[in-house]
């Protein structure tokens, strides 16, 4: 959805005068700015402000990956914090950042990363879908096939449209 520029104005001429009326700025990020702040504080490594994004009710889906479902903030919390603790070192560069509308977005991340005990790298590519409700994740997935996970998010966005 298009916004106005904060500048912008109105003019009414009735009754010869003018008004000037400023267009109301959102107070809720919009869900790009909102997955840029999730990428963000997961490159922080701050797992307060990552779980901050996500409902109190939130999935945490990685069942496409063999990876189980789990339900709730403090699960969501538990898996972030036990994979995060696998790595010395992370990062994650998002490569593409979408919104499909109706709350759907679509991420494509790589993971970059150095495990416990080793000086080896390793790099995972993946495709994330998240829905947003209230400036909240509602449930997030995870796919290591990105057609799929691109197929899957704008599949959704028109579900929920």
């Amino acid at each position: 959805m298009p916004h106005s520029s904060d500048e912008e104005a109105f003019t009414n001429h009735d009754k010869g005068g003018i008004l000037h009326t400023m267009p109301e700025k959102s107070t809720t990020p919009d869900l790009v700015e909102l997955q840029k702040r999730l990428t963000a504080a997961t490159n922080r490594g701050d797992v307060d402000a990552v779980v901050a994004f996500y409902a109190a009710d939130a999935v945490y889906d990685m069942s496409p990956v063999g990876m189980g479902v789990f339900q709730g903030q403090a699960a969501a919390r538990g898996f972030i914090e036990d994979w995060w603790a696998s790595y010395e070192e992370s990062g994650f560069e998002a490569e593409e950042t979408l919104d499909l509308g109706n709350g759907v977005g679509f991420r494509v991340l790589v993971q970059k990363s150095r495990p416990v005990g080793t000086s080896a790298e390793v790099q995972l590519r993946y495709g994330t879908v998240s829905v947003w409700e209230d400036g909240k994740i509602a449930r997030i997935t995870n796919y290591t096939d990105i057609d799929k996970a691109r197929s899957a998010a704008e599949r959704l966005a028109q579900e929920r449209g």
